[in-house]
Parts: structure tokens; C-alpha cells; sequence
């Protein structure tokens, strides 16, 4: 028997860790592969530092936590802010994002440098991250949303990033977000929050000649919109966009690991109706429908229905503790984890 193991963070276990206690379950009679995967944000990190074999180091920066990693052949960027709110953060600024690969460009310049975009809460199409790049415009680039209104000249002749190819990591529910118009980022979040009418038109406008300006050609595409419009701005630097799940299964390690499969083991701390368990359950139920093997899930605690369980693709799942909670945490122990993987195993082995 052969199967994967693909997991999100499972409470305060890794990928890694949450799916060598899976795996344990199986083993030794089954062939099982574990791969570490995460979405974009805090999971995304560990797991592809662990799939990529990259050094991994983090500081304090002016309130920012600020992650990088490198490795022989790929780099690692992450910003992470305060939490979310709600609107459009009109003064909020992505350039340290920018500043942060800048950095890391000027000591290592990897081949390859895979950035997390959604660790900012931002609305400036990534003209802070030009700006910390060396982009100049007439007006501040770096002031946010706000900043770019009456920007009518643009320069990005510095804003270069040599050899390195630029990857941008962003959640698979804004992969095809767009930039502008009535679909776009001012318009959505405006709407949500109740925003002027006349203060969405002269937001979504200012966007539109930074985009002009910046890359014209790459203003329509989808995922430009993309965590604040930074999508947008790793397209205007001539580099592309993937979710972090999209990423380990085209590694060699996925690929290889996707082959010839019986049973696909994911998970994560709360599969419930709302988030339906996040961008990595419903990656890996769609990656097990093209390898002909059916999908379950292992997680901290298991709110939803057969029906829409199996909508996804899923065949079923299983929760290490059973919960009454409005808001499941998925908290759990290795002993819980390992303990329950033991126990379907029993029921998903031939």
C-alpha cells in the first residue's frame, strides 16, 4: 500500500510534525510519504523551509516579525503584521515587504525567492515593495493607497531583482482576485465595510494609474488583486504567483510523492463548514482526484457534514477530539494525534 501524507499545521504541530504522527499510524506496512505543505501565512513558512531545506532566521523590525530563509538553490521571505481589520487600510504601506527582500537579495541572491504575501494588511498594489526596490514616482510610493492619489509619473528602472525569479505565495481563495473595477479589491472591500461610494472611485482610480504606469498589461490578470494588490506587483516585476499547496506538489519531492497512489492522508486543526479546512484539504482533495485515490481527513476537531464533506472530494474525516465549541480551536497533542492515526489506520490499510 502506498499513500501521502499532506497536512496543514494541526494546532501548534507543523506539517512536518503533524504528518510524521500520521504517518506512524500506517507504518511499517504501508509505503507512506509525508509532505510538508501550508497556505499562505504563519503554516506556509515551516513547511516549505522544511521542503526546501532552507536556514531559517527571524527578527523583530520596527513591530514586524520578519522571516527569511535560504537554501542552495531557493530563498524565503515573510512579513508579518498586526491581525486584519476590516475596509480598506487606505495609509498602510507593503514596503517591508520590499525592504526584506531587498536584503536578502543584497547578501544572497538566490536563484529562486518564494514571498509570502499575505502576512500585510495592505491596499497599495505593492508600490511600498517597488519602493523599497528603488521605484520613484511623483508621488509617495509608500505612504499607501492614500499616497499614489495624483501619481501621473512612474520609474522603475532600479527596481530590479537581477537573476532571481520572484514567486508570490498567496491564498488560494485570492489566486485569481482582480486588481480593479467593480470585481476588484477597492470594490469588494468597500462594499463589506460600507465605504463612500465617491471614496471607492477615487481609491480603485488611484490604483489604476499606479497599474497603468507600473505594468499596464498585468493590471487585468487574475491573482493582480491578491493580498492588498501585491500580486499585482510581483507580475510588474516579471515573476508569478502560486499557492503555497500549488508549490510542494510541483516540487521533485511532490511530484514524486503523488505517484502511484492507493490513500491521501490531509489535515488540519478545524474542518469545519466555514472554512471547509482551509487552502490544503481542499488542494490535496483535488490532487488525490487526479491520482485515482481516495482522500480523508485527520483534524483537531471535525464540524461538518458527509455532504458537503464529500462535494470536496473527501471521504471522510476524522476528528482527534470531539468538540461542542462555536469557534474549534483544533488543538491537539502528539499522543492525541499519533493515538487517532492508529485508530483509522485500522479502517484505511490493505
Amino acid at each position: 500500500m502506498r499513500m501521502l501524507v499532506a497536512t496543514d499545521a494541526i494546532g501548534a504541530l507543523s506539517s512536518r510534525q503533524a504528518g510524521e504522527l500520521i504517518a506512524s499510524g500506517w507504518r511499517p506496512s504501508a509505503d507512506v510519504s509525508v509532505l510538508p505543505v501550508g497556505e499562505a501565512g504563519g503554516a506556509f513558512v515551516a513547511a516549505y523551509a522544511e521542503l526546501a531545506g532552507l536556514r531559517i532566521s527571524t527578527e523583530l523590525v520596527d513591530g514586524l516579525i520578519v522571516t527569511s530563509g535560504v537554501g542552495s538553490n531557493s530563498g524565503l521571505v515573510q512579513v508579518l503584521g498586526s491581525d486584519r481589520g476590516t475596509g480598506i487600510p487606505f495609509g498602510q504601506t507593503s514596503r517591508p515587504i520590499g525592504e526584506a527582500i531587498a536584503a536578502l537579495i543584497r547578501t544572497e541572491a538566490p536563484p529562486q525567492l518564494v514571498v509570502d504575501l499575505a502576512g500585510l494588511w495592505v491596499h497599495d498594489a505593492g508600490a511600498g515593495l517597488l519602493a523599497a526596490l528603488g521605484a520613484v514616482g511623483d508621488r509617495p510610493l509608500d505612504e499607501g493607497v492614500d499616497g499614489l492619489v495624483g501619481l501621473s509619473q512612474l520609474d522603475l528602472a532600479e527596481a530590479r531583482l537581477g537573476e532571481t525569479q520572484l514567486i508570490g505565495v498567496v491564498p488560494a481563495a485570492e489566486r485569481d482576485q482582480l486588481l480593479l473595477g467593480l470585481r476588484g479589491i477597492t470594490a469588494r472591500a468597500g462594499r463589506e465595510s460600507g465605504v463612500q461610494p465617491e471614496l471607492m472611485l477615487r481609491t480603485d482610480a488611484a490604483l489604476e494609474a499606479f497599474a497603468r504606469l507600473a505594468a499596464g498589461s498585468q493590471a487585468t490578470i487574475g491573482g493582480a488583486g491578491a493580498c492588498g494588490g501585491l500580486g499585482f506587483a510581483v507580475l510588474a516585476l516579471g515573476g508569478r504567483l502560486s499557492t503555497g499547496p500549488a508549490l510542494a506538489l510541483s516540487s521533485p519531492t511532490g511530484r514524486e510523492a503523488l505517484r502511484g497512489l492507493d490513500l491521501t492522508v490531509t489535515g488540519c486543526s478545524a474542518f469545519d463548514f466555514a472554512s471547509r479546512g482551509g487552502g490544503v484539504v481542499s488542494a490535496m482533495a483535488e490532487a488525490a482526484s487526479h491520482s485515482l485515490s481516495p482522500c480523508i481527513v485527520i483534524a483537531g476537531e471535525v464540524l461538518i457534514g458527509s455532504r458537503e464533506m464529500r462535494a470536496m472530494g473527501i471521504e471522510a474525516a476524522y476528528p482527534v477530539r470531539e468538540s461542542t465549541l462555536d469557534r474549534p480551536s483544533g488543538d491537539v497533542s502528539e499522543e492525541e494525534l499519533a493515538t487517532t492515526a492508529r485508530r483509522v489506520a485500522r479502517s484505511w490499510s490493505w
